[in-house]
């Protein structure tokens, strides 16, 4: 029972510590964050806009 156990809590440690080296997580550069980042704002602003004028729109409709 107890060699079972200790089995058990070994391949658990082994299968956590394969999982947590081999993770395949991207490194960018601090250029790349930066482009990224624009990018973000640059969208959001386009979103706003087109936000705005279908409130025009929508208003100007009623009218």
């Amino acid at each position: 029972m107890k060699k079972s156990i200790i089995y058990f809590l070994f391949a658990l440690l082994f299968t956590v510590s394969l999982a947590t080296m081999s993770s395949c997580r991207e490194e960018k550069t601090a250029g790349e964050k930066i482009e990224e980042g624009i990018e973000e704002v640059g969208d959001g602003i386009e979103e706003g806009v087109e936000e705005i004028g279908d409130e025009i729109d929508d208003a100007t409709d009623d009218n």
